[in-house]
């Protein structure tokens, strides 16, 4: 089990760019995402030339006593209604247990606690059981099934729709904080 001070969030910088198209291009991630294209660098730098100009996304590394391992994206931000979707994933295999779970745990602190966010929605593959799973884990509802909705592989899939709102995430944070984080006294 990791401390809280072990893991942080932060934007992600230039110096993450060749790790994340690493990490995206990667059979695993490629598997579980709408768009599973080989990106190229050129693609990969105008996404991140978007994401330093737009004030509707935001991507935050994911590190671990330094080392990053994850990346939480966030899109549609939304400021009239106060929304956003979410997307995740651990880029290395050899991250400790637990900590996909412990980056949605920050990944939600800093939505719904410093950007004010009110409802954060998520959609993951029917066959992403992993995914399904997670959002169950974080306290999300499911929302939607939306049959038949992306193409993959040459078939229409289905895609579920979660949400957390901000009232579920201020009741569940202490007993997901107690569930996901060696306590300091314990370290």
């Amino acid at each position: 089990m990791l401390t809280r001070k072990d893991c942080t969030l932060r934007p992600v910088e230039e110096r993450d760019l060749e790790l994340i198209l690493v990490w995206r291009n990667s059979e695993r991630i490629r598997s579980s995402m709408y768009t599973d294209h080989m990106i190229t660098w050129e693609e990969h730098l105008r996404w991140f030339e978007r994401l330093q100009s737009e004030r509707l996304a935001l991507s935050l590394i994911f590190e671990i006593s330094g080392k990053a391992v994850g990346i939480v994206n966030v899109n549609r931000v939304d400021r009239v209604n106060n929304t956003c979707h979410w997307g995740f994933y651990l880029g290395e295999t050899d991250a400790p247990r637990g900590c996909g779970t412990i980056m949605g745990f920050l990944g939600l602190e800093y939505l719904f606690e410093k950007l004010n966010i009110r409802k954060v929605i998520g959609e993951s593959f029917a066959f992403n059981q992993a995914s399904i799973s997670f959002h169950e884990k974080l306290g999300f509802s499911r929302e939607g099934h939306f049959r038949r909705h992306v193409r993959k592989n040459d078939n229409y899939e289905d895609i579920f729709a979660f949400a957390l709102f901000t009232e579920q995430w201020t009741k569940l944070k202490p007993e997901l904080e107690r569930k996901f984080f060696l306590r300091t006294e314990q370290a």
